[in-house]
Protein backbone atom coordinates (compact mmCIF):
# COMPACT_ATOMS: atom_id res chain seq x y z
CA UNK A 1 0.00 0.00 0.00
CA UNK A 2 1.36 3.27 -0.89
CA UNK A 3 0.43 6.94 -0.17
CA UNK A 4 0.25 9.30 -3.46
CA UNK A 5 2.85 12.15 -3.24
CA UNK A 6 2.29 15.72 -3.64
CA UNK A 7 5.96 16.38 -4.51
CA UNK A 8 7.39 15.20 -7.65
CA UNK A 9 5.01 12.85 -8.20
CA UNK A 10 6.14 10.68 -5.87
CA UNK A 11 4.87 7.56 -3.85
CA UNK A 12 5.87 7.00 0.42
CA UNK A 13 5.67 3.45 1.40
CA UNK A 14 3.65 3.41 4.35
CA UNK A 15 5.91 3.51 7.40
CA UNK A 16 8.45 5.17 5.65
CA UNK A 17 7.07 8.47 5.93
CA UNK A 18 10.99 10.51 7.13
CA UNK A 19 11.50 14.42 8.04
CA UNK A 20 13.22 14.40 4.27
CA UNK A 21 9.71 13.54 3.12
CA UNK A 22 7.70 16.01 4.60
CA UNK A 23 10.58 18.95 4.02
CA UNK A 24 10.32 18.16 0.56
CA UNK A 25 6.30 18.05 0.33
CA UNK A 26 6.61 21.35 2.20
CA UNK A 27 9.52 22.63 0.10
CA UNK A 28 10.94 23.44 3.55
CA UNK A 29 14.51 22.34 5.19
CA UNK A 30 14.36 19.23 7.40
CA UNK A 31 15.51 21.32 10.12
CA UNK A 32 12.37 23.27 10.21
CA UNK A 33 10.41 20.09 9.80
CA UNK A 34 11.89 18.96 13.19
CA UNK A 35 11.54 22.08 14.91
CA UNK A 36 7.86 22.21 13.98
CA UNK A 37 7.20 18.84 14.82
CA UNK A 38 8.42 19.60 18.76
CA UNK A 39 6.35 23.21 18.71
CA UNK A 40 9.22 25.37 18.44
CA UNK A 41 8.54 28.77 18.35
CA UNK A 42 11.21 29.52 16.22
CA UNK A 43 9.02 28.07 12.88
CA UNK A 44 6.12 30.66 12.29
CA UNK A 45 3.05 29.05 13.74
CA UNK A 46 1.54 28.43 9.78
CA UNK A 47 4.87 26.64 9.26
CA UNK A 48 4.06 24.26 12.50
CA UNK A 49 0.93 23.52 11.71
CA UNK A 50 1.15 22.69 8.19
CA UNK A 51 4.17 20.30 9.13
CA UNK A 52 2.14 19.24 12.11
CA UNK A 53 -0.93 18.05 10.15
CA UNK A 54 1.16 16.43 6.67
CA UNK A 55 3.25 14.26 9.23
CA UNK A 56 -0.48 12.94 10.76
CA UNK A 57 -1.89 12.76 7.66
CA UNK A 58 0.77 10.63 6.41
CA UNK A 59 1.49 9.00 9.34
CA UNK A 60 4.64 10.13 10.33
CA UNK A 61 6.70 8.45 13.25
CA UNK A 62 9.46 9.44 15.51
CA UNK A 63 12.51 7.84 15.02
CA UNK A 64 13.58 7.66 18.92
CA UNK A 65 16.69 5.44 17.76
CA UNK A 66 17.71 7.81 14.94
CA UNK A 67 17.50 10.42 17.42
CA UNK A 68 19.18 8.51 20.28
CA UNK A 69 22.35 7.77 18.23
CA UNK A 70 22.35 11.29 17.14
CA UNK A 71 21.99 12.55 20.79
CA UNK A 72 23.71 10.12 23.05
CA UNK A 73 20.13 10.34 24.75
CA UNK A 74 17.21 7.98 24.75
CA UNK A 75 14.63 10.15 26.49
CA UNK A 76 13.84 6.60 28.40
CA UNK A 77 13.93 5.97 32.01
CA UNK A 78 13.60 3.25 33.99
CA UNK A 79 11.69 2.68 36.84
CA UNK A 80 11.81 -0.48 38.91
CA UNK A 81 9.77 -0.85 41.91
CA UNK A 82 9.31 -3.93 43.80
CA UNK A 83 5.51 -4.31 43.76
CA UNK A 84 3.12 -2.28 41.01
CA UNK A 85 0.34 -4.03 42.78
CA UNK A 86 0.75 -1.64 46.28
CA UNK A 87 -1.95 1.24 45.77
CA UNK A 88 0.83 3.63 47.34
CA UNK A 89 3.27 3.06 44.43
CA UNK A 90 0.79 2.93 41.72
CA UNK A 91 -0.30 6.66 43.11
CA UNK A 92 3.64 7.53 43.64
CA UNK A 93 4.49 5.86 39.91
CA UNK A 94 1.41 8.29 38.37
CA UNK A 95 2.93 11.39 40.03
CA UNK A 96 6.61 10.29 38.34
CA UNK A 97 4.87 9.92 34.87
CA UNK A 98 2.99 13.47 35.36
CA UNK A 99 6.40 14.63 35.45
CA UNK A 100 8.33 12.88 33.25
CA UNK A 101 5.90 13.59 30.72
CA UNK A 102 5.96 17.24 31.15
CA UNK A 103 10.06 17.16 30.33
CA UNK A 104 9.17 15.30 27.05
CA UNK A 105 10.57 11.73 28.24
CA UNK A 106 9.52 7.97 28.26
CA UNK A 107 9.11 5.62 31.11
CA UNK A 108 10.13 1.61 30.91
CA UNK A 109 8.97 -0.17 33.92
CA UNK A 110 10.22 -3.29 35.72
CA UNK A 111 9.24 -5.32 38.42
CA UNK A 112 10.30 -7.97 40.91
CA UNK A 113 7.93 -9.05 43.50
CA UNK A 114 6.44 -12.94 43.62
CA UNK A 115 3.30 -13.23 44.68
CA UNK A 116 2.79 -17.19 44.63
CA UNK A 117 -0.01 -19.61 45.56
CA UNK A 118 0.19 -22.88 47.63
CA UNK A 119 -0.94 -23.10 50.90
CA UNK A 120 -2.54 -19.69 51.03
CA UNK A 121 -1.16 -16.27 49.23
CA UNK A 122 2.78 -15.73 49.98
CA UNK A 123 4.68 -12.31 48.73
CA UNK A 124 7.89 -12.54 48.78
CA UNK A 125 10.68 -10.24 46.98
CA UNK A 126 13.56 -11.51 44.54
CA UNK A 127 17.26 -10.08 44.31
CA UNK A 128 17.59 -12.63 41.31
CA UNK A 129 14.66 -10.93 39.12
CA UNK A 130 15.57 -7.65 40.25
CA UNK A 131 19.19 -7.99 38.55
CA UNK A 132 17.49 -9.16 35.25
CA UNK A 133 15.55 -6.77 35.13
CA UNK A 134 18.30 -4.16 36.00
CA UNK A 135 20.01 -5.99 33.22
CA UNK A 136 16.89 -5.78 30.86
CA UNK A 137 16.55 -2.00 31.29
CA UNK A 138 20.19 -1.58 30.73
CA UNK A 139 19.58 -2.92 27.34
CA UNK A 140 17.30 0.55 26.58
CA UNK A 141 19.82 2.29 27.28
CA UNK A 142 18.11 4.75 29.79
CA UNK A 143 19.20 8.04 30.73
CA UNK A 144 18.71 7.82 34.34
CA UNK A 145 16.74 5.01 36.21
CA UNK A 146 14.32 5.47 39.46
CA UNK A 147 15.13 2.28 41.60
CA UNK A 148 13.38 0.65 44.66
CA UNK A 149 15.41 -2.17 45.72
CA UNK A 150 14.34 -5.38 46.75
CA UNK A 151 14.81 -6.56 50.08
CA UNK A 152 18.03 -8.12 50.88
CA UNK A 153 19.77 -5.37 48.15
CA UNK A 154 22.74 -3.87 49.01
CA UNK A 155 24.98 -1.59 47.37
CA UNK A 156 26.48 -4.55 45.90
CA UNK A 157 23.58 -5.22 43.40
CA UNK A 158 23.78 -1.61 42.01
CA UNK A 159 26.98 -1.47 41.19
CA UNK A 160 26.53 -2.60 37.28
CA UNK A 161 24.41 0.39 37.12
CA UNK A 162 26.81 2.75 38.36
CA UNK A 163 29.82 1.64 36.34
CA UNK A 164 27.46 1.66 33.68
CA UNK A 165 27.37 5.65 34.37
CA UNK A 166 23.11 5.51 34.53
CA UNK A 167 21.98 7.94 36.80
CA UNK A 168 19.75 6.54 39.68
CA UNK A 169 17.24 8.07 42.74
CA UNK A 170 16.42 5.51 45.28
CA UNK A 171 12.55 5.68 46.33
CA UNK A 172 11.42 4.95 49.37
CA UNK A 173 14.03 2.27 50.01
CA UNK A 174 17.51 3.59 50.32
CA UNK A 175 20.76 0.92 49.83
CA UNK A 176 23.25 3.19 48.49
CA UNK A 177 24.58 6.01 50.68
CA UNK A 178 26.54 7.59 47.25
CA UNK A 179 22.93 7.75 45.02
CA UNK A 180 20.39 10.14 45.54
CA UNK A 181 17.02 8.87 47.69
CA UNK A 182 13.51 10.62 48.04
CA UNK A 183 11.04 9.01 50.70
CA UNK A 184 9.11 9.59 53.69
CA UNK A 185 9.93 10.68 56.63
CA UNK A 186 9.67 7.46 58.96
CA UNK A 187 11.14 8.89 62.02
CA UNK A 188 8.38 11.38 62.01
CA UNK A 189 5.49 9.39 61.02
CA UNK A 190 6.07 6.13 63.90
CA UNK A 191 6.52 9.16 66.54
CA UNK A 192 3.38 10.73 65.27
CA UNK A 193 0.97 7.46 65.88
CA UNK A 194 2.90 6.07 68.92
CA UNK A 195 2.11 9.23 70.49
CA UNK A 196 -1.05 9.83 69.40
CA UNK A 197 -1.78 6.14 71.09
CA UNK A 198 -0.12 7.25 73.93
CA UNK A 199 -2.04 10.19 74.25
CA UNK A 200 -5.29 8.28 74.10
CA UNK A 201 -3.81 6.11 77.07
CA UNK A 202 -2.78 2.97 75.17
CA UNK A 203 0.43 1.54 77.27
CA UNK A 204 0.45 -1.75 75.51
CA UNK A 205 1.39 -0.97 71.87
CA UNK A 206 2.32 -4.11 69.10
CA UNK A 207 3.71 -3.27 65.98
CA UNK A 208 3.00 -5.37 63.27
CA UNK A 209 4.86 -5.82 59.64
CA UNK A 210 8.11 -3.82 58.16
CA UNK A 211 10.57 -6.35 56.90
CA UNK A 212 14.51 -5.78 58.53
CA UNK A 213 15.78 -6.61 55.38
CA UNK A 214 14.43 -3.11 53.83
CA UNK A 215 15.49 0.24 55.39
CA UNK A 216 11.74 1.26 55.88
CA UNK A 217 11.62 -1.46 58.13
CA UNK A 218 14.55 -0.94 59.63
CA UNK A 219 13.73 2.67 60.34
CA UNK A 220 10.19 2.17 61.19
CA UNK A 221 11.22 -0.59 63.81
CA UNK A 222 14.10 1.17 65.12
CA UNK A 223 11.83 4.36 65.50
CA UNK A 224 9.22 2.15 67.60
CA UNK A 225 11.72 1.15 70.17
CA UNK A 226 12.85 4.35 70.59
CA UNK A 227 9.66 6.14 70.63
CA UNK A 228 8.26 3.67 73.30
CA UNK A 229 11.15 3.85 75.61
CA UNK A 230 10.83 7.81 75.42
CA UNK A 231 7.46 7.58 76.52
CA UNK A 232 8.30 5.59 79.59
CA UNK A 233 7.24 2.33 78.16
CA UNK A 234 8.72 -1.40 77.98
CA UNK A 235 9.01 -2.95 74.05
CA UNK A 236 7.28 -6.58 74.48
CA UNK A 237 8.77 -8.64 72.01
CA UNK A 238 6.13 -11.25 71.58
CA UNK A 239 4.48 -7.96 70.46
CA UNK A 240 6.26 -7.26 67.73
CA UNK A 241 5.72 -9.26 64.05
CA UNK A 242 8.08 -8.74 61.30
CA UNK A 243 6.80 -9.32 57.60
CA UNK A 244 6.46 -7.49 54.01
CA UNK A 245 3.89 -5.11 54.22
CA UNK A 246 0.96 -7.02 52.81
CA UNK A 247 -2.80 -7.84 54.03
CA UNK A 248 -1.35 -11.78 54.87
CA UNK A 249 0.62 -10.38 57.17
CA UNK A 250 -1.63 -8.23 58.80
CA UNK A 251 -4.09 -10.65 59.06
CA UNK A 252 -1.94 -13.68 60.35
CA UNK A 253 -0.45 -10.90 62.96
CA UNK A 254 -3.05 -10.01 64.41
CA UNK A 255 -4.55 -13.09 64.95
CA UNK A 256 -0.66 -14.23 66.79
CA UNK A 257 -1.30 -10.79 69.04
CA UNK A 258 -5.14 -11.69 69.75
CA UNK A 259 -4.18 -15.18 70.99
CA UNK A 260 -1.20 -14.28 73.31
CA UNK A 261 -1.94 -14.36 76.90
CA UNK A 262 -1.63 -10.55 77.91
CA UNK A 263 -2.88 -9.24 74.04
CA UNK A 264 -2.32 -5.50 73.06
CA UNK A 265 -4.96 -2.54 73.27
CA UNK A 266 -3.38 -0.80 70.04
CA UNK A 267 -1.28 -2.04 66.68
CA UNK A 268 0.78 -0.20 64.54
CA UNK A 269 0.78 -1.44 61.13
CA UNK A 270 3.68 -1.06 58.49
CA UNK A 271 1.69 -0.01 55.70
CA UNK A 272 -1.99 0.39 55.14
CA UNK A 273 -1.90 -3.11 53.56
CA UNK A 274 -0.75 -4.97 56.65
CA UNK A 275 -3.51 -2.47 58.45
CA UNK A 276 -6.41 -3.75 56.09
CA UNK A 277 -5.29 -7.69 57.06
CA UNK A 278 -5.26 -7.27 60.50
CA UNK A 279 -8.76 -5.06 60.46
CA UNK A 280 -9.93 -8.34 58.74
CA UNK A 281 -7.77 -10.61 61.20
CA UNK A 282 -10.06 -9.17 63.97
CA UNK A 283 -13.64 -9.30 62.85
CA UNK A 284 -12.86 -13.23 62.11
CA UNK A 285 -12.84 -12.83 65.79
CA UNK A 286 -15.78 -10.67 66.37
CA UNK A 287 -13.78 -8.11 67.18
CA UNK A 288 -14.20 -4.02 65.64
CA UNK A 289 -11.36 -1.81 65.31
CA UNK A 290 -12.02 1.45 67.37
CA UNK A 291 -14.29 -0.57 70.07
CA UNK A 292 -11.97 -3.52 70.79
CA UNK A 293 -8.60 -2.89 69.42
CA UNK A 294 -6.98 0.69 67.83
CA UNK A 295 -4.96 -0.01 64.52
CA UNK A 296 -2.98 2.91 62.95
CA UNK A 297 -1.66 2.58 58.99
CA UNK A 298 0.86 3.90 57.25
CA UNK A 299 0.64 5.64 53.77
CA UNK A 300 -3.31 7.00 53.54
CA UNK A 301 -4.04 5.28 50.20
CA UNK A 302 -7.29 6.03 49.07
CA UNK A 303 -8.95 2.72 50.27
CA UNK A 304 -8.22 3.53 53.94
CA UNK A 305 -10.90 6.53 54.04
CA UNK A 306 -13.21 4.39 52.87
CA UNK A 307 -13.21 1.11 54.96
CA UNK A 308 -15.29 1.31 57.71
CA UNK A 309 -14.53 2.71 60.06
CA UNK A 310 -12.29 4.63 58.04
CA UNK A 311 -8.19 3.83 58.69
CA UNK A 312 -6.53 6.11 61.18
CA UNK A 313 -3.24 6.49 59.18
CA UNK A 314 0.46 8.17 58.29
CA UNK A 315 -0.49 10.40 55.18
CA UNK A 316 3.11 10.01 52.80
CA UNK A 317 2.22 11.97 50.40
CA UNK A 318 3.16 9.95 48.11
CA UNK A 319 2.28 12.21 45.03
CA UNK A 320 4.75 14.89 46.33
CA UNK A 321 7.73 11.89 46.66
CA UNK A 322 7.05 11.05 42.95
CA UNK A 323 7.61 14.30 41.81
CA UNK A 324 10.34 15.09 44.10
CA UNK A 325 12.15 12.13 42.74
CA UNK A 326 11.50 12.38 39.10
CA UNK A 327 13.13 16.10 39.98
CA UNK A 328 15.99 14.77 41.14
CA UNK A 329 16.73 12.00 38.40
CA UNK A 330 15.98 14.55 35.88
CA UNK A 331 18.60 17.30 37.62
CA UNK A 332 21.07 14.15 37.91
CA UNK A 333 20.83 13.81 34.39
CA UNK A 334 21.55 17.35 33.43
CA UNK A 335 24.13 17.73 35.89
CA UNK A 336 26.05 14.21 36.60
CA UNK A 337 28.53 15.45 39.21
CA UNK A 338 26.07 17.62 41.66
CA UNK A 339 26.20 16.72 45.17
CA UNK A 340 24.21 13.63 46.44
CA UNK A 341 20.99 14.69 47.51
CA UNK A 342 18.87 13.26 50.52
CA UNK A 343 15.18 14.36 50.83
CA UNK A 344 12.84 13.01 53.79
CA UNK A 345 9.21 14.39 52.61
CA UNK A 346 7.17 15.27 55.64
CA UNK A 347 4.23 12.83 56.97
CA UNK A 348 0.83 13.60 58.35
CA UNK A 349 -1.45 11.94 60.95
CA UNK A 350 -4.94 11.46 59.60
CA UNK A 351 -7.19 10.47 62.50
CA UNK A 352 -10.36 8.69 61.74
CA UNK A 353 -12.32 5.43 63.29
CA UNK A 354 -10.06 2.90 63.89
CA UNK A 355 -8.34 4.52 67.08
CA UNK A 356 -9.89 5.65 70.48
CA UNK A 357 -9.14 5.07 74.38
CA UNK A 358 -8.63 1.33 75.40
CA UNK A 359 -12.01 -0.43 76.66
Amino acid sequence: MSLAGTAAGSTVEQGRVTLQVLADRLSVSTATVSLALRGSALVAQATREKVQTLARELGYVYNRSAASLRTSRTHMLGVVFHDFTNPFFMGLMASVEDTIRNAGLSIVLGTYAENTRGNGRRYSESIERQQRAFETLREYRPDGMLICAAGGSDSYHLQNLKLGGIPIVQVMREVDAELDYVGAHDVMGVELALRHLYELGHRRIAMVGGAKTVSTGRTRHGTYRRTMASLGLSVDEDLIIDGFGTRETGFRGIQTLLDRQHPPTAVLCFNDLTAFGALMGMRHKGLEAGRDLSIIGCDDISEAEQWFPGLTTIRNHEDRIGQRAAEMLLARIARPSKPVERVLINVDLIIRGTTAAPR
